[in-house]
């Protein structure tokens, strides 16, 4: 067992037994589905609509290579600049160079799950630059301390209790703020970052190839305030993201916000095609979009292409019952639940994270709620399998299985032990697993072997 294996498993024996976490997340994620099943009212065929956004993406993935430096040459022409990034140090080092040529001594940052991939916060910190996260599920992770809980719903894992006890603890303010009164207090605080950071940064729900468009979807206005007030703005984006057509975006925007929030259309959706025009009003006078590999050419693979697909919705981890059991924070990865159990091996090393393929009850939930029909729990079995084959599972559980197999395959093997011998060695066996969370197990004296091999004489 690894270091990974080892923290996993602490957490998640933690939060297993932790009611009052299992009802404030069963709480949050039955408002969620209940929205969704209204959100899904404005569909006439929503298999199509899934099927049709499958398809584009398949297409997409297929053309990767073309669609980016498609991107690229669209993006280009209309005055933003692209950089190439292969892994997490090339992505921070040209965030730095950025800031040191602008002098910047603060930015102001939009939700984006790939700024949290790549540790950007805390490496702006090391290189004396405030990072603010400016989304309001953000804005109170980053004031507790943790990382987002969840790909979409950050704060999912605390009561509006819990947030005014923060906010009091961290900003002083009074301990019994409703709700309405904290985020008041949020804008209030974040409102000032706007107007004095010298650099805003974003991330990116997809990329345009034929309009060299970046899309930004939010609900806060947060988005746009970081991208607009800074007079330099970057852009992070996984080269994943990639859709061949603004007009996909009549497909996809709907998706993506009925099974990620349950609304028929998030409040505010943006396009950002480069920097502000002579012509216009808004914007920042310098654009960069980063194009973030890191690691993602390994999912290209064909057993497990289908994962980048993902538009992260995050509807797979609220319909997970082990990510509703042990939480975002347990997985000890940027991606968590179904999805980034199946990419995190791929992304951080299978040897690493080829556990959380088995944090799964291959239930095929996840695959049933994907908007873009991912065979996600498929996927999941495929890791497992690959890791089988690289041998990561270490000599005691790779002679367990076999000798397991063995007996299991042998009709003689299996009467030649008794019931009391049986009960020993699987409840020894298991004792680490089954046994010390459940009643030990207990074979019958008679086997329905030998059952029936009595009934028939």
């Amino acid at each position: 067992m690894n270091g990974q294996d080892s923290i996993f498993f602490a957490k998640s024996k933690i939060k297993a037994e932790d009611l009052e976490h299992k009802r404030k997340v069963a709480f949050n994620i039955q408002k969620y589905n209940d929205s969704v099943v209204k959100g899904k009212q404005q569909y006439s065929d929503l298999e199509l609509a899934r099927r049709r956004a499958k398809n584009t993406k398949w297409k997409a993935i297929e053309k990767l290579d073309s669609l980016l430096e498609q991107f690229e040459k669209n993006f280009t022409a209309n005055g933003g600049k692209v950089i190439w990034a292969e892994n997490t140090q090339e992505a921070q080092e040209a965030i730095l160079q950025i800031c040191k040529a602008k002098n910047a001594r603060q930015v102001v940052k939009a939700k984006s799950m790939v700024t949290e991939e790549i540790h950007l916060n805390d490496f702006l910190g090391w290189n004396g630059i405030e990072s603010v996260e400016t989304d309001l599920g953000e804005y109170i992770q980053q004031l507790d301390g943790e990382p987002p809980y969840h790909i979409v719903t950050p704060a999912m894992h605390k009561s509006k209790e819990d947030v005014a006890k923060l906010f009091h603890d961290k900003l002083g303010t009074d301990p019994g703020l409703t709700p309405t009164e904290i985020t008041m207090v949020a804008r209030k605080n974040l409102r000032e970052k706007y107007t004095t950071a010298e650099i805003g940064i974003t991330g990116g729900n997809f990329l345009l190839a034929d309009v060299g468009g970046v899309c930004v979807t939010e609900n806060e206005g947060n988005g746009r305030l970081s991208s607009s007030f800074p007079r330099t703005h970057i852009a992070i984006v996984g080269i994943e993201k990639m859709l061949p057509s603004i007009n996909d975006l009549p497909l996809f925007w709907p998706l993506l916000s009925t099974f990620g929030t349950g609304q028929k259309v998030t409040v505010y959706n943006t396009v950002f095609t480069g920097p502000r025009k002579t012509t216009e009003t808004d914007g920042p006078d310098e654009m960069y979009v980063i194009l973030l590999d890191n690691g993602r050419t390994n999912l290209m693979r064909r057993e497990i292409r289908e994962s980048m697909y993902c538009i992260r919705c995050g509807s797979c981890l609220n319909a997970c019952p082990v990510y509703k059991n042990i939480g975002g924070h347990a997985y000890g990865a940027t991606y968590s639940g179904p999805i980034g159990s199946v990419i995190t091996p791929h992304l951080s090393g299978m040897a690493e994270y080829k556990h959380l393929s088995y944090a799964s009850s291959l239930c095929g939930n996840c695959t049933e709620v994907c908007p873009v029909k991912i065979n996600i729990h498929e996927m999941l079995l495929e890791n497992r399998n690959m890791a089988t084959r690289q041998n990561l599972n270490g000599f005691k559980e790779s002679i367990t299985w076999t000798l397991w197999e063995r007996a299991m395959l042998s009709r003689t093997l299996l009467n030649a032990a008794g019931a009391g011998t049986k009960n020993k060695v699987v409840n020894s066996l298991f004792q680490d697993t089954w046994v010390a969370h459940r009643a030990p197990l207990h074979f019958a004296e008679k086997s329905f072997n030998k059952l029936w091999k009595e009934r028939r004489s």
